[in-house]
């Protein structure tokens, strides 16, 4: 589908849907639980569904409600699969199941869809490789799944490089199954609040894990049993930012409701750097709103990308949109998401007139001379899409972005919502 975005202004309340992040998380533990765990106010995008998908593959019984989902796990034991394991286009998916495959006894299979077959794994599979279990690529010479895994993996000493936080996570969540002490060396922390957030699952289902201030050290005892919690997932602060830019650029006063400024998530850190640029936004902690009047003056500032990569997109918007320079660095972890962002930012808003200029880990935008409506692609990367549309909302001339149907990985409904409160995007 093709998103058409001609100048609008937004005004009213919205709010974002519940975060990716949190809702695998929860239906991967709660796969491991002992019991039915009752997930509320869940993400129901693709990505998410895709780990219903494996939660199912390895034996927990999912029940899939408006507005709430029931899994029931398989207490520690999870089952090898009968088919090949689809993680579709989600890579902390498939990134947590490859751990996950590795404590079962037997041969797993794992893929996904065409963007995940380019996703980068080596690093994950060498650390399977140097415990019991044992993990290849189906194509030797390219580093991406299809992987196959066969168990089990014994407790013992783990090392990780870390920066690709995902694979991380995976480690952490399939340790309390195994007999034994494991301890988990992580070379490179990056994305540490994901990390914390996985941690934070672990703990509300009853998994004690030790770990060192830098994050670089875990020691976990086990077997550990995962008990079955009731929990409500909070507003995606990864979905909030575009939005959330969008009425910062027009002549709007929007409410976002329904976020957690208290909530692990680093991208929240969208918020303060936004503030730091000059953007009006009254942040409402105790009832978990933000005020946002738009269309004031913003000048670019520096912001390290590091613990809050999702945001580069919408960030690049907001650069371009700015005066001055906007500079972004820490972007290590950007190049391997869906797409490398930081070259496909670049490459798209060179199309709408923008100046950018892209280093090995640094983005810079000359902002502030406005964006030209054209033709752009969304490279099949929702987040891409979505701001290339927040774009449109202040270009000169209509602004046309292709395949815009990606969005439904993360927020769906995305143009629907944004059109309630003033936008002119047609669907075509």
């Amino acid at each position: 589908m093709q998103g058409i975005i001609k100048r609008s202004n937004l005004s009213g309340t919205i709010m974002v849907p519940g975060s990716k992040s949190h809702t695998i998380r929860a239906i991967m533990v709660a796969t491991m639980a002992k019991g039915k765990s009752v997930i509320k106010n869940p993400l129901k995008s693709e990505d998410c569904k895709s780990a219903i998908n494996v939660a199912k593959a390895f034996g927990a019984s999912c029940e899939l409600n408006e507005n709430e989902w029931v899994i029931e796990g398989v207490d520690g034991k999870l089952k090898l699969p009968d088919d090949i394991v689809d993680c579709g286009n989600s890579g902390t998916t498939t990134y947590i199941a490859c751990s996950m495959a590795a404590t079962i006894e037997g041969t797993t299979i794992i893929t996904g869809d065409a963007q995940i077959r380019k996703r980068p794994i080596d690093t994950l599979l060498k650390s399977i490789n140097n415990t019991s279990a044992t993990a290849f690529k189906s194509r030797p010479k390219i580093d991406a799944p299809p992987v196959v895994i066969t168990g089990p993996m014994e407790a013992g000493n783990i090392k990780l490089e870390g920066k690709i936080s995902p694979q991380v996570s995976g480690v952490l969540l399939s340790a309390p199954l195994l007999e034994g002490t494991t301890e988990i060396t992580v070379e490179y922390p990056l994305e540490i609040p994901y990390v914390k957030m996985t941690l934070d699952w672990m703990s509300k289902h009853g998994v004690k894990v030790e770990h060192s201030n830098d994050f670089k050290k875990y020691i976990i005892n086990g077997p550990q049993k995962y008990s079955p919690v009731n929990s409500i997932i909070p507003s995606d602060w990864s979905g909030v930012a575009f939005p959330l830019i969008g009425a910062v650029m027009t002549n709007s006063i929007v409410t976002i409701d329904g976020v957690d400024f208290n909530d692990v998530q680093g991208d929240k850190g969208i918020v303060d750097v936004l503030i730091s640029m000059g953007a009006d936004i009254t942040k409402d902690i105790n009832n978990h709103k933000m005020i946002i009047k738009g269309g004031k003056p913003l000048k670019g500032v520096h912001v390290d990308c590091k613990n809050m990569p999702d945001t580069l997109p919408a960030l690049s918007v907001i650069g371009a949109y700015a005066s001055g320079q906007m500079k972004m660095t820490g972007l290590e972890v950007v190049r391997l998401k869906e797409t490398d962002r930081v070259s496909v930012m670049q490459e798209e808003l060179i199309k709408m007139g923008v100046e950018v200029e892209v280093g090995e880990d640094y983005i810079i935008i000359n902002g502030g001379k406005g964006f030209k409506g054209t033709e752009v692609e969304s490279h099949d990367d929702h987040r891409v899409a979505m701001a290339l549309m927040m774009a449109g909302l202040v270009s000169e001339g209509e602004t046309r972005v292709n395949d815009i149907d990606c969005v439904n990985i993360s927020f769906p409904n995305f143009v629907n919502v944004i059109n309630q409160i003033g936008a002119n995007i047609e669907v075509c």
